[in-house]
């Protein structure tokens, strides 16, 4: 369901199922995850239920991170071959052209501009950044230029990358998914001096419900306006269709599921996800 009110605002009623089972050839005796699959209260959406469950584990504790994600930890159930992860609800989005305005949370602006392991530029992505050097009318329309470069060059290739793969290396291959072309936004932004951070999240998808992943997109603070969205890999701002899960310095910060295990067990993992109206 889709409304509009007097100031032509949108707003959106989404629904998420969203399930990760791990399996593993051999029972695991230790071993941690940590999750970030709870959606974010913001200025363009709002939580109206949520709720994540556990079979095959159980949770130690919760808290928010200094990204003012909300992380749970949980445990596998020892000699367990397999654990599974529910998160589902509903959520109320609103189309704000990208704009998110200021935000709290416990990093200051600087922190934003620091790069990681995942986001230091090397010479590809510094030369990236020098073509946007010349005169533009606004942030918004040099950062809009940043984000059709990097998608003119790197292709969405599913498969192409993993969660290792850094920056400079999915722009020197030419080839990525939403997670390298937020991060080469990212790590070129920051060249040019904006604070900006990763987001993981849903977007509805205008042609199916089922899909293969969460999406990722970027954020940069833009001085009077406040924090924008930037999606590369669909060419636009986020609108009411995109939910906001975690942000970070990068996909490691925000990453939905990250966690470690005692063993040499071979793990493997499927993902099913619906986003509905």
């Amino acid at each position: 369901m889709s409304k509009t009110t007097g100031s032509t605002v949108k707003f959106m009623h989404l629904k998420i199922s969203h399930t990760t089972k791990y399996h593993y050839d051999e029972p695991v005796h230790y071993a941690l995850q940590q999750l970030r699959l709870t959606p974010k209260a913001r200025s363009n959406q709002r939580i109206m239920n949520w709720q994540i469950s556990i079979d095959g584990g159980s949770r130690q504790l919760d808290f928010s991170d200094q990204h003012s994600n909300r992380v749970e930890l949980i445990s596998i159930e020892p000699g367990r071959t397999e654990i599974s992860i529910v998160s589902a609800g509903e959520v109320e989005t609103s189309d704000t052209a990208g704009v998110i305005g200021e935000t709290g949370g416990f990093a200051p602006l600087w922190y934003f501009k620091r790069h990681t392991s995942l986001t230091e530029p090397g010479r590809q992505i510094r030369a990236l950044t020098e073509e946007l050097a010349q005169s533009f009318d606004s942030d918004i329309e040099r950062l809009h230029s940043l984000s059709k470069m990097i998608s003119a060059t790197v292709a969405y290739i599913t498969g192409s990358t993993n969660a290792e793969t850094t920056a400079e290396t999915a722009l020197i291959s030419a080839k990525g998914v939403c997670q390298d072309h937020a991060q080469i936004f990212i790590s070129a932004a920051r060249l040019l001096d904006y604070p900006a951070r990763y987001v993981s999240g849903y977007l509805m998808m205008d042609d199916r419900a089922e899909q293969d992943a969460t999406h990722a997109w970027a954020e940069v603070y833009i001085s009077g306006i406040g924090w924008v969205g930037f999606d590369v890999s669909n060419g636009i701002s986020p609108d009411e269709r995109y939910i906001c899960i975690a942000t970070g310095l990068d996909y490691k910060d925000a990453a939905p599921i990250s966690g470690m295990r005692f063993g040499s067990s071979a793990e493997s993992m499927s993902v099913s996800l619906q986003v509905q109206q």
